[in-house]
């Protein structure tokens, strides 16, 4: 199959599909970390979805104000109320303005004319629910321990004609409350990455950098790099599809 993967750097999704015989490429508006000539750095929503690939895999999408864990930034009780507070030197705007780059991100993939698509999100929270389109299914839920990591961090699976992952090296969960249950979830504990503008000031090719991003872009906006790793082992693991 042609397979595009959007939204990722690491190259490890590509590599993945390629090793299992497919024609994989990868797009980000940054360049590939493993500095892959099978990586196109371009704005997924400038064509590149149109090129007849057979299966889309998103990695990655801006989602930080899509999703349950940000709606405390974008609106008050009710639907669009002022927030009671804020990111430290960020307006409502700027939410706003990131909350519309999530969704024509997201809905840009969906409607794209490829067969099979699936797009990594957490769960979505009322206001982006509110603007997703009809066709789009519950998404499916899993965990990095059922691919052999010790850890806990839900992540959703948008899917179209693909089946659903199914666990390889599932671990058993430890007790709660227990030392392992902790350290399972400190990915939940994890510090704030850094604002935007402070990414922006770092090089290139300062590791910092591309760990910030995708905290900014995955979802939690809690996290730093570590929900990156979970969410390539499960596709590296999915490339039966």
């Amino acid at each position: 199959m042609k397979v595009l993967i959007g939204c990722e750097t690491s190259g490890i999704a590509r590599t993945a599909f390629a090793a299992l015989g497919h024609d994989a490429w990868s797009c980000d508006i940054e360049p590939a970390e493993d500095r892959s000539n099978r990586h196109i750095v371009c704005d997924i929503r400038d064509g590149i979805l149109t090129w007849g690939w057979d299966l889309l895999a998103v990695m990655h999408p801006p989602c930080t104000r899509l999703c349950r864990s940000g709606r405390q930034w974008m609106s008050g009780p009710g639907k669009w109320t002022p927030p009671k507070r804020l990111p430290k030197g960020r307006t409502w705007a700027d939410m706003k303005a990131e909350f519309e780059l999530g969704i024509d991100i997201f809905t840009t993939c969906w409607a794209a004319p490829i067969d099979r698509v699936a797009i990594e999100n957490p769960e979505m929270n009322d206001l982006a629910r509110d603007r997703m389109p009809a066709d789009l299914p519950a998404p499916h839920v899993v965990q990095p321990f059922w691919f052999g990591e010790p850890a806990y961090k839900k992540t959703g699976w948008f899917l179209r004609n693909l089946p659903a992952l199914a666990a390889t090296t599932r671990l058993p969960e430890p007790a709660r409350d227990s030392d392992d249950w902790k350290k399972w979830n400190a990915v939940h504990r994890a510090p704030p990455g850094p604002p935007a503008p402070a990414i922006a000031q770092l090089p290139r090719n300062d590791t910092r950098r591309r760990h910030a991003m995708d905290t900014r872009r995955d979802g939690s906006g809690r996290m730093t790099g570590r929900r990156h790793r979970h969410v390539q082992q499960q596709y590296a693991h999915a490339g039966r599809f």
